[in-house]
């Protein structure tokens, strides 16, 4: 084992040496799931520029932090938590440096949808869980994932009974309270045959220190369901946050995806979407970014069925000396004929030092396919900021509008209005030009 690897294998067993003692499941499957993801850590390290799918993405000052999971918990009062509130949602679970706050969560129960933390879903959810969870999101291989399956305590859990289609979206919201805590987010929806559901995924703060977020996320569509899964990240400047996604499509389900990730020092999103025949989705993201951030996200598209359709935009905003990257991998497999799927990835620079890795990819094993990708980096246009001059704005301002304009095509798809009027504030806010 080289020195970089006994560092990792330490840094690692750290992690685990304060994992609170979680009480036997009488659920078998659930206490093996838990003893196979601890014994994943053990062999597995934390990934380095010298992996081909991090080569871009340095987290070696993780090494070099000290983190310790949650010893206490924080008595958030209401109000604190409501500054978060999405007035369009009925139901909010709310959960404090990864654990569930009852007190803060509000579920309408009135709307068929069942939302609740996982201790509450086991009994009536068993066969269904006992299927899904930790089956879709690869724990064996990615170290990430297995230290969050090895602390599965608390989690989200959203089961959309069959035909059942919910207006007002599910809010699960996370909030950060603690400096030096590594928290683990854990959500698992499922949504029936049939069935519509919007979800929002919020990553939140309510501290500027270190602190690690490693989250988890599974999603599974049955036939002809239809999700519409918001995801914000919008933790502390000085947060790592890693958080791995898989969704897994049944025949003609559909799924629409808005990623948006403005906070946090470091951060790294892997999503995995694979989809069956005629199935759809729409897989859209934007990074707005500044300072030392670094902004990662990596995504498989897997068509691993014919007459499937898949779309992706990816947009960054890269101010000061920020580092933004974009990895989407589209693959076609074999028999997956008359698959139809686009996508693109745009870039912005707003300095001389914001920096940018994108690398879309296409792995196709069929024939009668139709596939593109591409990626475009650049700074505003000259000519566009000249022509608004000449219709009296100011430089700063042209260019403020002009890179507003340009996040702003991907905050307009989130089916939100209060959020969406919150995010286009933010972008507003943040994108004023940098020296």
């Amino acid at each position: 084992m080289s020195t970089s690897d006994t560092v990792n294998a330490g840094y690692l067993e750290s992690l685990l040496a304060g994992r609170p003692h979680v009480p036997a499941s009488p659920l078998a499957w659930l206490n093996t799931l838990r003893s196979e993801a601890v014994d994943r850590v053990g062999v597995l390290t934390v990934p380095t520029q010298r992996d081909e799918e991090w080569r871009f993405t340095d987290i070696s000052q993780l090494n070099r932090m000290s983190f310790h999971p949650v010893r206490t918990t924080v008595d958030l009062q209401a109000e604190e938590a409501g500054r978060f509130r999405i007035e369009e949602a009925a139901s909010r679970l709310v959960f404090v440096d990864g654990v569930y706050a009852p007190h803060l969560s509000i579920i309408d129960t009135d709307n068929g949808v069942s939302v609740v933390n996982l201790e509450a879903g086991l009994a009536a959810n068993a066969v269904a869980l006992e299927s899904c969870l930790g089956r879709y999101a690869e724990f064996r291989n990615e170290v990430f994932s297995a230290l969050n399956t090895a602390f599965l305590q608390d989690a989200a859990l959203v089961v959309v009974p069959q035909d059942v289609s919910v207006s007002a979206p599910v809010h699960l919201l996370f909030i950060a309270t603690q400096k030096d805590v590594a928290s683990y987010p854990r959500c698992l929806l499922l949504a029936g045959s049939g069935s519509v559901v919007t979800v929002i995924e919020d990553y939140v703060s309510l501290q500027e220190d270190a602190y690690f977020t490693n989250a988890v996320t599974e999603i599974v569509l049955a036939e002809n369901a239809r999700v519409n899964h918001i995801r914000v990240q919008r933790e502390g400047m000085k947060a790592v946050h890693i958080a791995n996604g898989a969704v897994s499509l049944a025949r003609a389900s559909n799924y629409q995806s808005v990623s948006v990730a403005f906070g946090a020092r470091i951060s790294r999103y892997n999503l995995n979407v694979r989809l069956a025949e005629e199935a759809e989705c729409a897989v859209d993201g934007l990074a707005l970014i500044a300072g030392r951030q670094l902004a990662d996200t990596h995504t498989c598209i897997d068509h691993a069925k014919p007459h499937a359709m898949s779309h992706q935009l990816h947009k960054c905003i890269v101010g000061g000396g920020a580092h933004a990257v974009f990895n989407g991998k589209i693959m076609v497999r074999q028999g997956a004929q008359r698959t139809d799927s686009r996508q693109s990835s745009r870039n912005l620079l707003l300095t001389n030092k914001a920096h940018v890795d994108t690398k879309p990819q296409l792995e196709i094993f069929a024939d009668d396919v139709k596939c593109t990708h591409g990626a475009t980096i650049g700074q505003l246009d000259s000519e566009e900021v000249f022509y608004l001059q000449s219709r009296g704005l100011s430089e700063t301002v042209a260019r403020n509008m002009l890179t507003y304009a340009f996040g702003a095509e991907i905050i307009e798809r989130i089916p939100v209005p209060s959020l969406k009027s919150l995010l286009e504030q933010t972008v507003l806010d943040q994108t004023t030009v940098q020296p």
